[in-house]
């Protein structure tokens, strides 16, 4: 299957880079997902910084808080910054069309930047098929979040751990103090368009409202006017419902959305787990970094290894296939059974992984590994 991730010079050449599965592992692979929501002021920044998963950030977010392994952005290259762009230790993934865009205050082009990816979109998938691993775009729903799911989805990420994404827009405390001089009160579960049409039924003004304070929308020095906010609020509400709409999709698929974020509208319908029981957890199963010790680690000959659970032992897959059976066979034709070590034999003291696996007594095929783990020998 073709890759889906590509890069492309000046002249619109791609190349194709398959990152697919690049960062799936041995247990459910875990990242973080920075928005740039208010609430990361109020999130532990430096801690999930440390913490060893990888960041994906989305448009501005984690600004002057944290710095992003992975970034991508579905708005237009301008509202962005060159440092991330210029940046060779952040992946960055951009849509095709963004590739001959100017870096914002240099005179590069996008696709010459380094640790640049580019993607095709797709915007006719559904509920259903959110995630298709078939597919040969990102998922298109005009959303740099659901961009962003796909993205990782596609690198291997499995658990997503959601920060700094409330996924909606609320009052700031003078709106409230306003509104309730009149007697209009905000409940948090209904849109901020419905909230400032009672305020102004009551006879406040939308400019009066705008004149009271910026409508709290990020946790960087930016913010939009009234009637943006109330679009992106509502542009945020029909995206919760589409994930919502879109859990079986993610299910099916193994792909679990964890919210860290205080209050998300995410939060109704995805697991919310505080945040400092999600650091516990990834310092349990990655490693805690900042108390692993390196005192002994190039002088003691001592194994390392887990001395939990029973032992392994390295073999083949079994053999389905006609033709692999009769291969096997007549491998193990070159085999007789060997009879158990006795008192005195050289290979009774020999260390068990020397009779199998050590330098001089490496197998000539891949399958003898299994024959002599099984007691035979050769002929």
């Amino acid at each position: 299957m073709a890759s889906v991730f590509f890069r492309l010079d000046t002249e619109l050449r791609a190349t194709p880079v398959p990152l697919e599965h690049l960062f799936a592992g041995p247990q459910r692979s875990a990242c973080w997902m920075i928005g740039g929501g208010p609430s990361l002021n109020d999130l532990p920044t430096d801690e999930i910084a440390r913490s060893p998963l990888p960041k994906m950030c989305l448009n501005l977010a984690g600004t002057h808080k944290l710095r992003p392994n992975f970034w991508t952005a579905y708005d237009p290259t301008a509202r962005f910054l060159r440092s991330l762009y210029l940046d060779p230790g952040v992946l960055k993934f951009v849509h095709r069309r963004r590739a001959l865009d100017l870096v914002p205050e240099t005179r590069f082009k996008v696709c010459e930047c380094p640790g640049l990816l580019c993607f095709d979109r797709d915007p006719r998938r559904g509920f259903a098929d959110l995630l298709s691993p078939q597919a040969a775009g990102i998922v298109d729903w005009a959303d740099t979040f659901v961009q962003a799911l796909d993205i990782l989805f596609r690198l291997g990420f499995r658990t997503i751990y959601l920060a700094g994404c409330e996924l909606c827009v609320r009052p700031a405390e003078p709106h409230l103090a306003r509104a309730a001089e009149v007697g209009c009160t905000y409940h948090p579960a209904e849109l901020l368009g419905e909230f400032v049409a009672r305020c102004v039924s009551r006879g406040l003004t939308v400019s009066e409202l705008e004149r009271l304070a910026p409508w709290p929308q990020y946790h960087f020095e930016e913010h939009k006017p009234l009637a943006a906010a109330i679009q992106t609020d509502r542009h945020y509400h029909r995206i919760v419902q589409c994930l919502r709409l879109s859990r079986a999709c993610l299910v099916r698929h193994g792909l679990e959305l964890v919210s860290v974020t205080p209050h998300s509208r995410l939060n109704d319908d995805f697991p919310y787990r505080p945040v400092q029981d999600v650091l516990r957890d990834i310092a349990a199963t990655v490693g805690d970094p900042a108390r692993e010790s390196t005192r002994g680690c190039y002088t003691n000959a001592a194994s390392r290894q887990s001395a939990a659970g029973t032992g392994m032992l390295d073999c083949l897959p079994p053999r389905r296939s006609a033709a692999s059976a009769a291969l096997r066979t007549a491998s193990l034709s070159r085999y007789r059974r060997r009879a158990p070590c006795q008192a005195g034999d050289p290979a009774a003291s020999a260390p068990a992984d020397r009779l199998s696996f050590g330098e001089n007594s490496l197998p000539a095929a891949a399958d003898d590994l299994v024959v002599q783990a099984e007691g035979w020998s050769a002929e």
